[in-house]
């Protein structure tokens, strides 16, 4: 088992020039801009059929057709139309190409296959059963807030790595705590803005994912649920799997309804890709933390992968 990196350790790897790496205005200002972003991709799913023009798209998200322009260069690295393109059920669709196969690929070639090349790199571990069922009790978690390219997200660590990823939008980050804080009702949780950060710039900054830096994560949860996340840990960016394969390669192949319960369930998003499980006609179906992030997710992805 590797070791565990220390704080000091973790520390040397932060980016102090990057914008979701400091705390104050520019924090604030990467929280504006997916607020913006967000409210731009809901306005696009709820007119997607009339082709909305880019003027229609900035007054939505309440910025200049200039600034749209230049928030989604900056937050993605597409244009709004080509930000667009990628929510659409045909770019979905697209994501799911040989879905079973995606899995056994994985499986060939492991997490340094030439399909991961602009991934995060992941090592993980599963607590016991025995951790899990008395609901964290003896478990220290230290959290803390802190912005994403996807709104506030709360990012949970024990000593044995990240446990936790949840998103807010501004309002509901208590809301999202008490979220998480919920599924290990007996573990103690300490504020931990400091400690946890290193892990936020591991997570969301991808200059840091390194192969030979992975980050380690802890997954908390039934045998079952912990199946179904170490094989969503096998699907790359830039690809999608449909929950009744994910089912079949966990050898339960008439669970897909619980294979789809325990995706939501999902502690560690976007780390453990739940957004890249989709429903077997490219539909979306549903995302714990809301349909607009797991479409702002796969848009996100497709503009690392555009960029590379």
């Amino acid at each position: 088992m590797a070791s565990r990196p220390t704080s000091d350790s973790m520390m040397t790897l932060a980016i102090h020039d990057q914008r979701l790496a400091k705390p104050g205005p520019q924090n604030n200002a990467a929280l504006r801009d997916y607020d913006s972003v967000r409210r731009a991709i809901a306005f696009i799913s709820e007119h997607w059929r009339t082709q909305p023009t880019i003027e229609a798209m900035a007054d939505a998200a309440g910025v200049t057709p200039d600034e749209l322009h230049h928030l989604f260069r900056r937050w993605a690295g597409l244009t709004p139309k080509a930000f667009m393109q990628a929510l659409t059920l045909d770019h979905a669709k697209h994501l799911l190409r040989d879905s079973a196969s995606v899995l056994d690929a994985a499986l060939d070639s492991g997490l340094s296959g030439p399909g991961r090349l602009h991934d995060l790199f992941v090592t993980h571990e599963a607590m016991s059963p025995g951790e899990w069922k008395n609901g964290g009790a003896g478990l220290t978690l230290g959290y803390g807030f802190h912005a994403s390219p996807f709104g506030s997200a709360v990012v949970m660590a024990s000593g044995r790595g990240l446990a936790g990823l949840a998103f807010a939008d501004p309002g509901e980050e208590h809301a999202a705590l008490a979220d998480m804080r919920a599924r290990w009702p007996n573990a103690t949780y300490v504020e931990d803005i400091e400690g946890t950060a290193p892990l936020a710039q591991r997570i969301f900054n991808t200059k840091l994912w390194r192969p030979d830096q992975p980050l380690r994560v802890v997954l908390i949860g039934t045998d079952f649920e912990v199946r179904v996340w170490e094989t969503l840990l096998k699907i790359p960016m830039g690809r999608a799997v449909s929950y009744s394969d994910i089912a079949c390669k966990i050898e339960k192949p008439k669970a897909s309804r619980a294979v789809g319960a325990a995706v939501g369930k999902n502690p560690v998003s976007f780390v453990v890709p739940c957004h890249r499980a989709l429903g077997k006609d490219g539909k979306l179906t549903g995302y714990h933390w809301g349909i607009t992030r797991k479409q702002a997710m796969l848009g996100w992805e497709a503009g690392q992968l555009s960029v590379q």
